[in-house]
């Protein structure tokens, strides 16, 4: 992320000479282990199937900046390596799945065959790469586990190029081989969210796991009910400090005391915070410790993404907590509630950059709201059409009326809703390119931002306060011009002088500001693909 940026610069001019050494005049032509590497899978057949064209092509780059010489021969190297790598367990990383056992055989006994040692050195070698490439930028490929698109026509300065990347990488490994801890420190991402969740996962990792048992299903607990399992849901908070384990129930009763702690459990869940117990609350509620932990290992996955994908000054939005931070030089400014699609029509993963505001904005219907939702309402009642003050719309855009449509059989027709208190954009939208037709508009359903989880749209994000979000994305002048287009009434298309990067992301666990951990719910049920996939991946 951005504040990398001084650290691999400054890392690359420390390696700076001894990029220079290795051309010059007396360096052999081709050493043997320049050769053992030019052949390798016929020179060392037992190294992992992870050594594909791509970590062969690393290795080469970095053994050349070592003159193509052995790097784990220096004394206590390889130990000290050992010891950064089961650190990794702290950042939700498996130790044991970077040939952990191999490494301390070659630590414990030396080969003696020269080929034999420089295979063993190549291994280290592409162990080491990998593991400060997981810290980096993930240990999997976001891709390929959680949908995530990106605007292929982000500016340059935005993306970095794959060689640049690599170049980064590089020059960290090879100063690293001096320094371990620094080279391992730095490639874990200096992303404030990671910092603290892995601080906090580090030390329950350590505990003895947590106990539980699970609370019946049952009709909804209100205050001050009698249930049978007012006793059980007693016990459940008092196991994990909501309550003091003095707490009793009495006569079943759902007292004050419980109602509190139930509150304070939802609040920390990122739940409503009722102190009824219903299915959301109750699904929570029985989340086994294990699962729990092993959530937050997910998520440090997701943060080391996070961390390659977010620009310093742009817009984060995390749809999993219905949650919008507008970020300046890499310092959180300015904060909202969003409104995102409903697990059928999820919000869209991506990185993409705002580029204009509609002002007063028309709606025309997506057709799966129009086929899903409009189409049904108006075949109970024509009415529903002006009820809504929705217009329809023929192939040519011609307008009309509701009595010239088969409404059994419509075939292509477009319904608009004009501008105006009842129309569900409100006054602005904020638009980006994506394939998704998706974007960030006000909304009237604004008593829905109380709620919690918060998602209740077709895929497009409402924002609570789209106005003045808008005014953090314009000049004084540019403020000034929205201001009075906005006052006419009128649609109006207004391009921003400075698009601003727009990052929608994912998470299901973070260490807020007071440092305490809070669970947000999965509401597109992500994390148990995520977590097997962790669990699969082997170097």
């Amino acid at each position: 992320m951005y504040k990398k940026c001084a650290v691999y610069l400054s890392v690359s001019l420390l390696v700076l000479p001894l990029v220079s050494v290795g051309a010059g005049p007396d360096t052999p032509a081709v050493s043997p282990l320049q050769l053992t590497i030019e052949q390798l899978s016929q020179a060392c057949p037992a190294l992992p199937v992870s050594l594909d064209a791509a970590a062969q092509t690393l290795l080469q780059a970095f053994y050349r900046q070592q003159q193509f010489t052995q790097a784990w021969s220096s004394p206590g190297r390889l130990d000290a390596l050992l010891v950064q790598l089961e650190q990794l367990a702290d950042d939700g990383l498996n130790p044991a799945s970077y040939q952990l056992a191999s490494l301390r055989s070659f630590a414990q006994q030396p080969p003696a065959v020269t080929q034999q040692a420089e295979c063993q050195d190549i291994l280290i070698s592409h162990v080491y790469l990998q593991a400060l490439q997981h810290l980096q930028y993930g240990r999997l490929q976001q891709a390929k586990v959680e949908p995530f698109w990106q605007a292929p026509s982000q500016p340059e300065a935005l993306v970095p190029a794959p060689a640049a990347a690599e170049d980064a990488l590089l020059a960290l490994a090879v100063f690293g081989l001096n320094d371990l801890p620094a080279a391992f420190q730095y490639a874990r991402p200096a992303l404030a969210q990671y910092q603290s969740l892995r601080r906090t996962y580090a030390q329950l990792r350590q505990q003895p796991l947590a106990s539980w048992s699970a609370v019946a299903s049952g009709p909804l607990l209100r205050p001050d009910m009698q249930d049978a399992r007012v006793p059980e849901l007693t016990q459940r908070l008092v196991s994990e400090g909501y309550l003091p384990t003095t707490a009793t129930s009495v006569d079943n009763r759902y007292e004050p005391l419980q109602v509190a702690a139930l509150k304070a459990f939802q609040q920390s869940h990122a739940l409503q915070a009722d102190g009824i117990v219903g299915a959301g609350t109750l699904a929570a509620l029985n989340v086994s410790p294990f699962e729990r932990r092993e959530q937050l290992r997910v998520n440090l996955e997701r943060f080391r993404w996070l961390a390659h994908n977010l620009e310093a000054t742009s817009l984060l939005i995390n749809v999993a907590a219905g949650q919008l931070t507008y970020y300046q030089a890499g310092v959180p400014v300015w904060q909202t509630r969003t409104q995102v699609g409903r697990p059928l029509r999820p919000t869209p993963l991506l990185k993409s950059q705002i580029t204009r505001l509609t002002l007063n904005p028309r709606w025309s219907v997506p057709p799966t709201i129009f086929r899903e939702d409009k189409l049904p309402e108006i075949r109970r009642d024509l009415g529903f059409l002006s009820k809504h003050e929705l217009q329809i719309f023929d192939r040519e855009g011609n307008q009309l009326e509701a009595e010239q449509v088969d409404w059994d059989n419509p075939g292509f027709i477009q319904l608009r809703q004009s501008a105006g208190p009842k129309n569900p954009l409100g006054q602005v939208a904020l638009r980006f390119a994506n394939p998704f037709s998706v974007y960030l508009h006000d909304t009237p359903s604004q008593q829905l931002f109380e709620k919690a989880p918060r998602a209740f749209s077709s895929g497009c994000v409402r924002v609570e306060q789209a106005l003045q979000l808008s005014q953090q994305l314009l000049s004084e002048a540019e403020r000034e011009r929205v201001s009075t287009l906005l006052a006419t009434g009128k649609t109006h298309e207004f391009r921003l002088a400075s698009p601003m990067p727009l990052l929608m992301s994912y998470w299901t666990a973070e260490v807020d500001s007071a440092g305490q951990l809070q669970y947000l719910a999965d509401i597109y049920q992500h994390d148990a693909a995520l977590l097997a996939a962790l669990d699969s991946a082997r170097l």
